[in-house]
């Protein structure tokens, strides 16, 4: 009889396994469908475009790179970010520099792993604070997972904070 493949875990799957912070890993790549499709899927999954986070690569003025962590449906206030990690001004690091400074594509970068191979400060948005769950990237396209919020920001000691756009 064959055995039957597993699904390789990703860097950021094993460094929470290694923690103890449980996780659901999901499938979910929005490259590939259509806006029907990404509802269909999400309804599939039980989940709203609110519970997906994106993680994204900022430098600072004064403390190099560092990775805030926001809702989709929501714009990182570069201010805001600013004044929480001890910088006059950031701005997002430009994609030519993403990969050789996180390790990541556009569109994979994945709190734990940046945390785990290179320490930049990590703050995630005042939203995930009260959530039960949300969905960060695991790390590769079209691969995410679900967790609780405060349990990853403990792990990888990421205050919450106010990050994004007022909407008006």
């Amino acid at each position: 009889m064959a055995k039957k493949k597993k699904d390789k875990k990703t860097l950021p799957e094993q460094v929470l396994d290694k923690h103890g912070v449980p996780y659901e890993p999901l499938e979910l790549n929005a490259l590939d469908l259509s806006e029907d499709e990404i509802a269909a899927k999400m309804d599939e999954l039980g989940i709203q475009q609110s519970d997906i986070f994106k993680t994204l690569a900022v430098k600072g003025d004064k403390t190099g790179p560092l990775v805030a962590v926001v809702p989709l449906t929501k714009r990182l206030d570069m201010k805001k970010l600013a004044a929480v990690s001890g910088n006059k001004k950031t701005h997002m690091l430009p994609l030519k520099e993403l990969v050789a400074t996180t390790g990541y594509v556009h569109g994979a970068n994945n709190p734990v792993g940046i945390w785990q191979n290179h320490g930049f400060p990590i703050y995630f948005a005042k939203e995930a604070e009260t959530a039960d769950y949300f969905l960060v990237s695991a790390g590769e396209l079209g691969r995410s997972d679900k967790l609780n919020p405060k349990e990853l920001a403990a792990m990888i000691n990421a205050p919450f904070a106010d990050l994004t756009e007022t909407e008006s």
